[in-house]
């Protein structure tokens, strides 16, 4: 027996960074027609996060309550996404516009809900409370003259665990963990029940479907960036604190599993799966002390979907935004980006 001289390579991480080295996505843009190219990744993508089959049950909307605004109005709702599985939302209204209004689609990421996104008590939406990082979405689109469709994600807020006896400190990752092995994704799910809430907006006669917009923070992010390259109903697309490169944010430090799609890097990187939205206004936003999604990365995964966006003839459409801070929105410099290419 021979004597080494180099410690043995046993951590399963060196293991997959060097598979990750070593795989060229294979359906990568490397030029050509986008068009093209989107026609083969998309459904390679859909099939991937497992999005669940088009077979809709009726969404069987119910009230909650309503109440007035100093923005407009709020109405709490249900629907029906997928049978054993309802979507609670806030629908908000603002008063300094009138009807048919431009729409977004809001989804927090990982806090205790949709109850941020106007500034309540999640288990008395009759409180109000203070929000941190820019993260009241819904009262952000009413004060800018947005309808807002607030959404609960699948395992927070209300729609966290409640039956099962043992739960995972994080609460998405028993979901994820189960749908994994149901062949889905939690992500493909989220997705899904997005484009249920673009269903429910279709029953009312008061939205702008030329400017039908997704958006959201971290865990919000990455549905809004995932809903925006899969649904072709949305128009435009604000994902916060999620863009960047698989390599350099999911695969380098520890990530909740409802970030992970099983073999998609095999296929795919992050600018590539953004790249599905254009011709499309995109606004990426991001913090420059993110200690999560370094922005280095998310500075040279951008540069990959400007070219995208340069070959699809619509550079102008591709927004950066960096915030001067941590992992949060930035209001104050977004907004006024995505008002423009609104008002195109």
């Amino acid at each position: 027996m021979t004597v080494s001289s180099t410690e043995p390579a046993l951590s399963p991480s060196l293991y997959h960074r060097r598979i990750m080295d070593a795989t060229q996505p294979s359906m990568a843009f490397d030029g050509g027609d986008v068009g093209e190219w989107q026609a083969r990744l998309q459904p390679k993508v859909r099939e991937l996060v497992g999005l669940p089959d088009d077979d809709r049950i009726p969404l069987n909307p119910v009230s909650i309550w309503k109440r007035d605004h100093a923005h407009g109005s709020i109405e709490k709702i249900v629907f029906a996404s997928e049978p054993g599985s309802d979507v609670v939302a806030f629908l908000c209204l603002p008063a300094n516009a009138t009807p048919p209004y431009p729409f977004f689609i809001c989804v927090q990421g990982h806090t205790t809900g949709m109850h941020h996104s106007i500034a309540v008590e999640r288990d008395d939406n009759s409180v109000p409370m203070e929000v941190a990082g820019d993260r009241d979405f819904g009262l952000q689109c009413m004060a800018r003259g947005i309808g807002a469709l607030c959404i609960e994600q699948r395992s927070f807020g209300e729609r966290r665990e409640l039956v099962q006896e043992q739960v995972s400190t994080h609460g998405c990752h028993d979901a994820a963990m189960h749908a994994f092995m149901l062949g889905r994704t939690l992500i493909g799910e989220r997705v899904f029940d997005v484009d249920r809430g673009l269903d429910f907006l279709e029953t009312r006669d008061d939205v702008d479907w030329s400017r039908i917009g997704v958006m959201g923070n971290s865990g919000g992010g990455t549905i809004s960036l995932f809903s925006a390259a899969l649904l072709p109903r949305i128009t435009h697309a604000m994902p916060s604190c999620y863009f960047n490169t698989f390599r350099d944010s999911i695969m380098s430090i520890y990530h909740c599993a409802d970030n992970y799609v099983p073999g998609l890097l095999r296929y795919a990187e992050m600018a590539d799966v953004m790249g599905l939205f254009a011709p499309r206004p995109v606004v990426i936003v991001c913090g420059a002390e993110d200690p999560i999604f370094p922005v280095d990365a998310t500075r040279r995964a951008f540069s990959d979907l400007q070219n995208i966006y340069r070959a699809a003839g619509a550079p102008d459409n591709c927004h950066l935004i960096v915030g001067q801070g941590g992992h949060r929105f930035y209001a104050a410099d977004a907004w006024p980006v995505m008002l423009q290419e609104l008002q195109r």
